[in-house]
């Protein structure tokens, strides 16, 4: 059986409890050595055989599984955070479904959730912001016209802006442009939850100078939005003045 596994975003007990007993069981684990943290690799036991994909192709990589899958051996695909996001899983999927090869998707912690953990925050505040946007700027990989950082700025919502560190200048002109103002707030957040975490408070306008002075050039997640401010309306959740199919709102509240 082949499993994709999300590492979770760095710190080894973020792996969920599954993706840690899998690990343990794999007889074959390849791994994305640049972003996973090692020590997940001390889960496994001492007759596993590790690959780090860091220095793989595609194609090298699906060699590895294909050829040791059909010995009935456990294989483990670990992804850095949560597979599913600017994980390349789908190409080895394809080729694995071409290949009538059996496989699991593990989810795991993505690096967006553990930058608003250490940040404290939340991304949907009433009266503030209920969209995230996940994305990324244009580099060797494009990014479809229509998903521009340009176009996604004008809804002003909360933004996680991925693969983009070394591009800063470029990403606030672009959020500026957009509708974004230059003194919304902003945070660089450098590999959040690992022991060298950097977390920066800052602005569009400065992104690239914060950055700088921090010597932080990837490996950093930008986030963008008046969510940082910390500033919102009372959720109507828990409000007594709201009624809900576990609750009826308190009395005296008509």
């Amino acid at each position: 059986m082949v499993y994709f596994v999300g590492a979770g975003p760095g710190d080894v007990e973020l792996i969920t409890v599954k993706g840690k007993k899998l690990l343990s069981c794999a007889d074959i684990i390849i791994y994305a050595g640049s972003l996973v943290n090692p020590k997940l690799l001390e889960y496994a036991k001492s007759s596993c055989k590790f690959y780090n994909s860091a220095n793989m192709t595609l194609e090298e990589v699906m060699d590895v599984i294909l050829k040791d899958e059909h010995k009935n051996l456990n294989i483990v695909r670990l992804h850095t955070g949560d597979p599913s996001i600017y994980g390349a899983i789908a190409e080895q999927m394809d080729i694995l479904n071409e290949n009538n090869v059996k496989y699991e998707v593990v989810p795991g912690v993505s690096s967006f959730f553990g930058a608003a953990a250490s940040l404290k925050t939340e991304y949907t505040l009433p009266g503030v912001s209920q969209t995230v946007i996940l994305t990324r700027m244009e580099g060797i990989t494009s990014v479809p016209k229509k998903e521009d950082i340009v176009n996604l700025a004008k809804i002003n919502g909360s933004m996680v802006i991925f693969l983009s560190t070394g591009m800063l200048k470029k990403l606030s002109e672009k959020l500026i442009e957009g509708g974004y103002d230059e003194s919304t707030p902003a945070a660089i957040a450098y590999k959040v939850t690992w022991e060298d975490e950097k977390i920066i408070r800052t602005t569009i306008k400065n992104l690239q100078s914060e950055a700088e002075k921090a010597g932080i050039k990837k490996t950093a997640l930008i986030l963008v939005g008046d969510f940082l401010k910390g500033k919102y309306e009372r959720s109507m959740l828990y409000s007594p003045e709201f009624s809900h199919e576990f609750r009826e709102k308190s009395k005296g509240k008509e």
